[in-house]
């Protein structure tokens, strides 16, 4: 079976590549690569049957790619770090997955399920994932005092932490006030175009109107974050792209 690896990380791929090696398998990878254009390229060029896939990559997701694939003729192994939103999207799916780092036996186990599982009965599988998947980054239910708000998250600016409170501020100029931590929603915010450039802020990558190098963010409402020496590479690194 030609199988793309397509994952971000070069230490789980070569990993992965290892594992397939040792274990004998019948499957000849035909190529690697680390994001969604580099993956589209690939898999137009060398039609591969099966890949190895990672949900994350350095410039979109998985879905991305299965959106932009021309050969859609493949068959698709997840892998993913243990991201519960993640995990809980690909179980509700029964899709086969490998969760890093790769695990020989459990290589194995997808292996076989896969390549007994029809084409059409796993794109309907990667369906259910995808629209759970999708749900749970687009949007982020608040508890506040007296209700739940339902925060659609390519609405939110930024986010503000003071005190053990944090302070939710939306392009509608509400805001919402929770008694959490940002440190509490940094991770699913990470997952939805958000970047943390200080300790006590969170913005949505997208509301950026420009960056002093002189580290502050201009917001497009006007709003100035600013920009820790700590955080400023890893800002400028999601930034720049």
């Amino acid at each position: 079976m030609k199988a793309l690896i397509v994952e971000d990380k070069e230490y789980i791929r070569k990993g992965l590549l290892n594992l397939l090696e040792l274990g004998e398998f019948e499957v000849q990878v035909v190529g690697e690569c680390e994001s969604v254009n580099e993956a589209v390229i690939l898999a137009k060029a060398c039609k591969p049957e099966l890949i190895f896939l990672d949900i994350n990559l350095t410039d979109g997701t998985a879905f991305d790619f299965l959106e932009q694939s021309e050969h859609t003729d493949f068959k698709v192994i997840f892998i993913t770090a243990y991201e519960e939103y993640a995990l809980k999207a690909l179980k509700m799916g029964a899709v086969d997955y490998l969760l890093k780092p790769v695990d020989i036996e459990e290589l194995e186990i997808a292996l076989q399920k896969v390549s007994a599982l029809p084409i059409s009965t796993q794109k309907q599988q990667i369906n259910v994932v995808k629209k759970a998947i999708t749900k749970e980054t687009s949007q982020l239910i608040l508890s506040l005092q007296d209700s739940f708000q339902v925060i659609d998250l390519k609405e939110l600016m930024y986010c503000e932490s003071d005190k053990g409170y944090t302070t939710f501020y939306c392009i509608d100029k509400k805001k919402y006030i929770v008694s959490k931590t940002l440190k509490e929603f940094e991770e699913r915010l990470s997952k939805a175009n958000f970047t943390r450039p200080h300790q006590s802020y969170i913005v949505n990558l997208k509301f950026i109107d420009k960056y002093d190098k002189s580290g502050v963010i201009h917001l497009k409402n006007g709003k100035k974050i600013p920009v820790s020496s700590r955080r400023k590479e890893a800002f400028l690194n999601t930034f720049l792209g």
